[in-house]
């Protein structure tokens, strides 16, 4: 495992310090699926929020080792699974893509207020009948002087109902497979912009969900990431970040869940006995630690390899399934071991298991991970046009 220096730890700490306070209500707020704006506000304070973004544009300017490492800690801290998942959002999915390929002015007029958190990102790609397909996107974006005019429908936006600027994939030449779809960022208030109510779903509540309508929505073509064309490869490389740094955060979940889950069976008693000292109780606790170790591993093993710019295809696809997977098991043994205590929801460990079953569909679903797999171990082919599930 990498050995973390004083400043990484520290950044790691002052994420894990910031869990009672990013937790106050959480329970409420879940019920409610009300967005935490006064959370955010404390997570923007602490500078998270632009923690891999250059330092010339407000950000902290770690790598993708050192975010996780800190993202980690957040996940051990704060117990609003939503919260977590719309700050990776906003943080890995928007202000990443923005920094590494946007153009200085349009850094300069969105990513400096987003690192700040005074504004919130969005990324949207999924699409009512398009969702790890990328190329079968039907948002459509032609060039009319210098705008681009978008047309479409986005489904299950993350952050899409409370966000300020959405980093938007869309198709600007049809016939042209993986180089027709380009990133381009849209601002809230364009014309021809529709944000959808938010639509309410199974977890991660506090996390706001929506869609977005595009009507002759018209754009700077100067808002476009990269060049026209690229945005397969933007998206390809944004979510390599997006699924390590964010199940990172559910790693560092896993971990809380396991020491809770450990202090519980020591104390609690059934007949005349610790709970931890009957063989069915110890095995789930024990498989609890070999879930949260072996998505760490993974996890940081496959950063390792994206870092040193090698091919981490499979190794992203396999951490994504162990920690996805893991932290799911993980929440439902916590809830048998903890028994009724663990069905009611003051305990707050059946609003685990529900925002860990989000994590086994996106970033692409278990399904997807293991088709992916497959095909890059030569048991599947690729589709016609050369593509590859998506992970």
């Amino acid at each position: 495992m990498i050995q973390w220096n004083e400043d990484q730890r520290a950044l790691r700490d002052a994420a894990l310090g910031l869990g009672k306070p990013l937790s106050t209500g959480y329970l409420e707020r879940d019920a409610d699926g009300a967005f935490p704006r006064e959370q955010w506000r404390l997570l923007a304070e602490s500078g998270l929020l632009g923690l891999p973004v250059d330092g010339a544009w407000g950000g902290l300017g770690q790598d993708l080792t050192t975010t996780m490492h800190v993202l980690e800690g957040l996940g051990e801290g704060c117990r609003d699974t939503g919260l977590s998942f719309s700050a990776c959002t906003h943080l890995i999915s928007t202000c990443l893509p923005v920094d590494r390929f946007g153009s200085d002015a349009l850094k300069e007029r969105v990513l400096t207020r987003a690192a700040a958190g005074e504004l919130i990102g969005a990324h949207a790609i999924s699409e009512p009948e398009a969702g790890s397909d990328m190329l079968a996107l039907r948002t459509r974006a032609v060039h009319d002087g210098d705008e681009l005019v978008i047309d479409g429908h986005k489904a299950f936006v993350t952050n899409g109902p409370v966000a300020d600027l959405y980093v938007v994939y869309v198709k600007t030449d049809p016939g042209a497979g993986a180089f027709g779809i380009t990133a381009v960022v849209v601002e809230r208030d364009r014309p021809g912009l529709t944000v959808g109510n938010p639509m309410r779903k199974m977890g991660l509540r506090s996390s706001p969900l929506g869609e977005l309508f595009f009507d002759d929505c018209r754009v700077p073509a100067h808002n476009v990431l990269g060049d026209v064309g690229s945005g397969f490869a933007i998206f390809d490389h944004v979510m390599k970040w997006e699924v390590l740094c964010s199940f990172a955060v559910n790693v560092g979940e896993m971990q809380h869940r396991l020491e809770r889950t450990v202090d519980y069976v020591r104390s609690r008693r059934q007949f005349g006995r610790h709970i931890g000292s009957y063989q069915s109780v110890a095995h789930r606790v024990v498989e609890m630690r070999m879930a949260v170790d072996t998505a760490r591993r993974a996890l940081y093993d496959a950063a390792l390899k994206v870092q040193r710019d090698e091919d981490a295809t499979v190794d992203v696809a396999i951490a994504k399934l162990l920690a996805s997977e893991g932290n799911l098991a993980s929440a439902v043994n916590a809830v048998q071991i903890f028994g009724g205590y663990g069905y009611m929801t003051e305990y707050g460990l059946e609003h685990d298991v529900r925002s860990a079953m989000a994590g086994t569909i996106y970033s692409g679903t278990t399904d997807i991970q293991r088709n992916r797999i497959a095909t890059m171990m030569g048991l599947e082919e690729p589709a016609p046009d050369g593509s590859r599930p998506h992970a």
